[in-house]
């Protein structure tokens, strides 16, 4: 145990500025690289499935479970009241959570705790697996908890480093992506059951504004985070 604090609490230097582009050029290739995307995107939708099921915690709703699925689409069930204000924040926190996280996870690289943002990313995919209902949906997780675990435990401290901020520009730059993609599902043949589509019925608010929205939310965590990352 004290090994794994001694881990945890360790800080690292900030990265050369090569190695930031370098780390902001992977994510960005593992974002808009078609045949990538179809695998890295349930890494997204992990996290996007994880923050409904935060927020619907958040709001006193009680968590039913978590489902990922191989076409990299996601559901979470929850019980409570079907309208109001804690259903309204459920359903509006898919799409915006890869990039807050990211911006969370920004806020710890900037301060030197790239380390501990890695082990933070593994207690809240233990944390999730306790959620899951399906075998993929676990063994989605399981594999993306092997990889973020090797990197902090056998990676020297520089390459630790890398590796995290690879994964917060691939959160920051991933989110508004999926964004994109839920716009052209919607004008090319609808998706009444989309998050925008859902909050729209809920609201009374047109899906495409809740879209803007999502987009606003994710751009600018993305511009929050260039600022503390860039020197």
């Amino acid at each position: 145990m004290d090994e794994i604090w001694d881990r945890v609490g360790a800080t690292s230097p900030p990265l050369p500025p090569l190695w930031l582009g370098v780390t902001a050029v992977l994510a960005l290739v593992l974002v808009v690289q078609r045949d990538l995307w179809r695998v890295t995107r349930n890494a997204v939708t992990i996290a996007h499935e994880g923050a409904h099921g935060v927020a619907a915690l958040v709001t006193g709703r009680r968590l039913a479970g978590i489902r990922l699925h191989s076409d990299t689409s996601g559901v979470t069930v929850s019980r409570g009241r079907p309208t109001g204000p804690g259903m309204v924040l459920t359903a509006a926190a898919g799409y915006v959570g890869p990039g807050l996280l990211g911006l969370g996870a920004a806020a710890l690289l900037a301060a030197g705790h790239a380390i501990g943002m890695l082990w933070a990313v593994l207690a809240l995919l233990a944390l999730l697996l306790l959620q899951i209902r399906n075998f993929y949906g676990l063994w989605s997780v399981l594999v993306t908890g092997a990889l973020v675990f090797a990197a902090t435990w056998w990676l020297p401290a520089q390459w630790q480093a890398g590796f995290a901020h690879v994964v917060v520009w691939f959160l920051l730059l991933a989110a508004p992506r999926t964004v994109w993609e839920l716009q052209a599902a919607r004008r090319r043949h609808g998706s009444p059951d989309s998050d925008a589509d859902q909050l729209a019925r809920l609201t009374g608010v047109p899906g495409l504004v809740w879209v803007g929205l999502f987009l606003l939310v994710d751009v600018g965590a993305l511009v929050l985070a260039v600022r503390w990352l860039l020197p």
